[in-house]
């Protein structure tokens, strides 16, 4: 099964709470929360993975 990654946006301003991203297999295994950006305020250094 390839790879979900869970993310929250931590931007006080942000009102996106969560997002999911399903991976395809053919994701790089190096890909992490630092290669993307939020899809509501367009932050990247306040996206933090959610640890279940």
């Amino acid at each position: 099964m390839p790879a979900t990654l869970e993310l929250v946006c931590t931007d006080d301003g942000c009102e996106l709470d969560m997002f999911e991203l399903h991976y395809t297999y053919d994701m790089p295994d190096s890909v992490g929360v630092t290669d993307f950006q939020c899809p509501y305020c367009g932050g990247v250094d306040c996206l933090e993975a959610v640890e279940l």
